[in-house]
């Protein structure tokens, strides 16, 4: 296997390609070439390598994820970002890359491409947003759902309306621009929940969350919090990273855990439509990390709805930054 390596010497990059075998049982490593310290030099170096031409190609894809990752990565650096205190300065640097990519190369591809591409990523978040929440569907039957209307044996109708209904949902955020607002919220939600829950709206009894750590808003409260949280978010939309926003919103929005069902998936495509709003790339919560994002959704209910201190959601913000990274790189290199 070949790969690009990346050492820094007094703050530069060198960049070397390397490769890893297997000898005698041992993991071998040896760097086979240099490529020199620009990032935007090293595909025009590895092209005109000699040897090795084979495991270059195989390995095609995550060469060309580490070279344009780490040509915006240099983008976002240039920009002398100012340090942020719910994000360190290298995974926000990371963050501002991906923006910049979606941007400046995603968004600027032809329609169809881009369709092709949301189309796959949509099946990925719906897969995930919705097996946190127990859904058995695999990633491979949800696929074959989404893609060819091939429904999965031995599943129940409630989760094969919990992925189509999240596609559609996800399909319109992508065009909405409209401000966040109870009738915005409520309609996402009943869509997300339609043919799953007739129960519409705010929920009117009080629930409990078996297993959490945090007392959701009494029933008779709901109103009265959300007003709270959208309060919040006129006062802080300008003062706070997009990431952040998006991030602190998002565990407050679970802690009033408004409905009767479908909070979980509900905030989480909040979360992607106010990163859209401003932006920046959609994200996957994975399940895999399902743990690490409910432990860090888990800090912040100390607090009050109004209260935004860093060392209480700086861990949230940057599992957030670190799930975009690495779900960014993955979907939307093309």
């Amino acid at each position: 296997m070949v790969y690009i390596y990346k050492k820094t010497i007094n703050g530069k990059p060198y960049y070397y390609l390397r490769i890893s075998k297997i000898v005698k049982g041992k993991t071998v490593v040896k760097d086979i070439a240099y490529l020199g310290s620009e990032a935007s030099e090293v595909e025009q170096k590895l092209n005109k390598l000699s040897g090795y031409k084979d495991a270059i190609r195989k390995a095609y894809r995550n060469i060309k994820k580490f070279i344009q990752s780490e040509h915006y990565l240099k983008k976002a650096e240039a920009l002398k970002l100012k340090s942020n205190p719910y994000i360190s300065q290298g995974l926000l640097e990371e963050v501002e890359a991906a923006k910049l990519h979606f941007n400046e190369h995603f968004q600027k591809l032809n329609e169809k491409t881009r369709e092709e591409t949301y189309k796959n990523f949509l099946i990925d978040f719906a897969f995930n947003t919705t097996s946190i929440e127990g859904n058995t569907i695999t990633l491979n039957e949800a696929s074959r759902l989404l893609k060819e209307n091939l429904t999965p044996k031995n599943r129940t109708l409630r989760e094969i309306h919990d992925l189509k209904n999240t596609e559609k949902v996800f399909f319109q955020i992508l065009d909405l621009k409209e401000k966040i607002s109870h009738e915005s919220v409520i309609r996402m939600h009943d869509q997300l929940l339609e043919n799953i829950d007739a129960r519409k709206g705010y929920r009117a009894h009080d629930v409990r969350v078996l297993g959490s750590r945090f007392e959701p808003s009494p029933a008779v409260y709901i109103k009265t919090d959300m007003d709270i949280l959208f309060k919040w978010l006129d006062k802080n939309e300008e003062k706070l990273h997009p990431l952040a926003l998006a991030g602190l919103f998002h565990q407050k929005f679970e802690r009033i855990h408004p409905f009767a069902d479908g909070n979980g998936r509900t905030g989480r495509m909040l979360v992607n439509y106010m990163l859209l709003r401003k932006g920046y790339p959609p994200i996957i919560v994975r399940k895999s990390r399902r743990a690490d994002y409910l432990n860090a959704l888990a800090q912040g209910n100390k607090l009050d709805l109004n209260e935004t201190r860093p060392e209480y959601f700086k861990d949230l913000t940057e599992y957030l930054a670190e799930e975009m990274v690495h779900g960014y790189w993955n979907s939307f290199l093309t």
